[in-house]
């Protein structure tokens, strides 16, 4: 599905990718965990659109999206959760997530995905008219992904879900990522808690300084001695929020 082949990028003379290539299929959840500064999101916000790799190709469903607008891939089915979530604080939970259908014109169908999001997200139904800013953390990631759910994309990128947020919303986060997934979204994440990602990926990358060190199956990566030594020493720890 999605495709990523020698992928350079630079912020003025500093390089932030060193030729980084990796795959997701489709139906699959893979993840790219990491330390801070590693280039996870640097990764995604490259194949969304929002960076222009200096080198490298990044394929589509077997199009060449690597210098596509940020639109047009988002019209091709690609949806970004960023990280920090990005609401609208000004606007209603409503709002915001008919912000998410803008590429989309059939009013029904709108109609349909808001009522699929408020299915799988009950707490944004409870708050549909309230403005978004007055949510909790967990509640504006909730909407975040629900806001990125209205395009109906056929791969959800999502940056650091969890951050911030208390273990028991942790937990609540990656069940609704396991269920979208089973729904039939292709999910591409990036976290911090590698424990958490690990147990619900198909796959995974490990990032380090621009690079991929390690990668393989999920299960893998959970038993490798390098990987638990680095990333998996507090297992179940989360920041509370």
């Amino acid at each position: 599905m999605l495709s990523v082949t020698n992928l350079q990028v630079f912020y003025g003379t500093i390089q932030a990718l060193h030729g980084i290539s990796f795959e997701v299929r489709e139906g699959e959840i893979v993840t790219l965990i990491g330390a801070n500064g590693a280039g996870k999101s640097t990764t995604l916000r490259t194949i969304s659109g929002l960076i222009r790799p200096k080198e490298g190709k990044i394929e589509f469903n077997g199009q060449d999206i690597t210098r596509m607008p940020a639109h047009k891939i988002v019209q091709m089915g690609i949806a970004h959760v960023p990280e920090g979530r990005k609401i609208f604080p000004n606007l209603t939970v409503r709002e915001n997530l008919l912000m998410g259908a803008y590429t989309r014109a059939d009013k029904a169908e709108i109609a349909a995905s808001l009522e699929n999001v408020f299915a799988r997200f009950p707490r944004l139904k409870e708050r549909e008219k309230q403005v978004a800013g007055t949510l909790s953390g967990g509640e504006q990631q909730m909407l975040a992904m629900g806001r990125g759910l209205m395009c109906k994309p056929k791969l959800l990128i999502l940056d650091e879900p969890s951050m911030g947020l208390s273990p028991i919303l942790v937990e609540e986060i990656f069940n609704i990522i396991r269920e979208i997934n089973r729904g039939g979204t292709t999910v591409l994440l990036v976290e911090q808690n590698a424990f958490m990602a690990l147990q619900i990926a198909s796959r995974a990358y490990v990032l380090e300084t621009g690079r991929i060190m390690i990668s393989g199956p999920a299960y893998e990566l959970q038993a490798d001695p390098q990987v638990r030594s680095a990333y998996l020493g507090s297992i179940g720890k989360a920041d509370k929020a």
